[in-house]
Parts: C-alpha cells; structure tokens; sequence
C-alpha cells in the first residue's frame, strides 16, 4: 500500500499535525506486526508492504489519503492511538 502526498493537490503542502500522526500510526502498525518492518513513514511517501488483506489495505489507503487534508478520523479509526 502506497500514499504519495506530493499528489495530493498542486500547491497543497502537508502539516506536521498530519504528518506526525501518520508516521505514529505506521510506527504503531510494524510494532504490532500488522505491516512489514520495511514500512516506509513519509514525510511525503508512505508506504507498507504485507497487508493482511485488500480490505484492510483499502481501509489503510483511504485512511492515508485522507489525513493529509486534515481529517484525522479515518485515521483513528483505523489505528487507533495508544494511550
């Protein structure tokens, strides 16, 4: 599964909000062996190989693409934050 933020919308830059929990949220996904080690967290490409099936990367990728234009929520949702 791939997320390519340079794509997002010309002109549009990320912020580091978004960023943050993006990279928080992958982290927390290779500590829980949900996705290869070999992840990749941004700060412009995301990337993560080994997905446990479609359904769950469709969630991931949706969740990814949404973040960086400030919506969190699909985000949390699908990895939600550890306290």
């Amino acid at each position: 599964m791939k997320a390519d933020t340079l794509t997002a919308r010309p002109g549009h830059s990320v912020d580091n909000t978004a960023n943050d929990a993006i990279r928080a949220a992958i982290v927390r996904l290779v500590h829980t062996r949900e996705v290869g080690a070999d992840a990749y967290a941004g700060p412009i490409y995301f990337m993560m190989h080994y997905v446990s099936s479609e359904e769950r990367a469709r969630e991931l990728a949706a969740a990814l693409h949404a973040a960086p234009h400030g919506d969190l929520d699909l985000l949390n949702r699908a990895v939600p934050p550890t306290s």
